[in-house]
């Protein structure tokens, strides 16, 4: 089994890392699951690509070399949800709301007929309909999805 770890990136300070890493090793040791981390993919990309600047700095310095970046990671992640893996894990908080990419990769999983298993700590009132609409159960904390992985899960994303 394959989890696609999805939340905001650009607008977070870590940029999403520690969450994500936290949850790929309990996937793994818990489970026997892999994960998708895009904080990885992403830096391994970005290290070949901008060995030379800061990328976020390109936004504003060179948009062309930015945008032929930003198309990339669009296309793997993109691609990642698509075939790549059977379930979407998204933290949905304020970094969340102010990007683009997880409601796109949330879209792709509902799409592809992927559970969307979205934590959060914001009233349902405060989320947006179209999220509402790509998950398949939402949790309050990491703790209770992985309860309920714990109990439910054999071998397959529930």
């Amino acid at each position: 089994m394959r989890a696609y770890l999805s939340g905001g990136m650009e607008y977070v300070g870590d940029e999403g890392r520690s969450w994500r890493e936290e949850m790929e090793e309990w996937l793994a040791s818990a489970l026997g699951w892999e994960s998708f981390n895009p904080n990885r993919n992403s830096d391994l990309l970005l290290d070949r690509l901008t060995p030379d600047v800061p990328f976020r700095t390109l936004k504003t310095t060179d948009r062309a070399r930015y945008q032929k970046i930003v198309e990339e990671i669009v296309a793997v992640d993109s691609h990642e949800v698509a075939e790549g893996s059977d379930c979407v894990i998204c933290l949905w908080d304020d970094g969340a709301t102010r990007g683009a990419g997880t409601k796109g990769e949330l879209t792709i999983a509902r799409y592809f007929n992927k559970p969307v298993y979205l934590v959060t700590t914001m009233r349902y009132e405060e989320i947006p309909g179209w999220v509402l609409g790509c998950t398949t159960k939402q949790f309050t904390s990491f703790e209770e999805l992985r309860s309920f992985l714990r109990h439910v899960s054999r071998g397959k994303c529930p």
